[in-house]
């Protein structure tokens, strides 16, 4: 495989790689979970049947530092923006 220079790349080629990289792994576990599900029945003639996995797992999503912190709703949040903006202006 050839070496790639992560530092030469910009932020959208770097995007772009993760995003590939992250389609490709996803095809590989899918692949290969086929192949152990296809294995599982074999094995089930031998024996008690086998549960089946439930689905293929979904990709975690980081969050942002924005979004981590709590939001509130409402007359009170409204309030408390406004005084934190001005505490922060002053």
């Amino acid at each position: 495989m050839a070496k790639i220079d992560l530092d030469s790349l910009g932020i959208e080629e770097l995007a772009s790689l993760r995003d590939h990289a992250t389609d490709k792994l996803f095809e590989k576990v899918a692949a290969r979970r086929a192949e152990l599900e296809a294995e599982l029945e074999k094995l089930a003639q031998y024996g008690k049947p086998v549960k089946k996995a439930e689905g293929a797992p979904t990709p975690k999503v980081k969050k942002t530092e924005e979004a981590k912190e709590p939001v509130a709703k409402g007359p009170i949040a409204k309030e408390t923006i406004a005084k934190e903006a001005t505490a922060k202006a002053a």
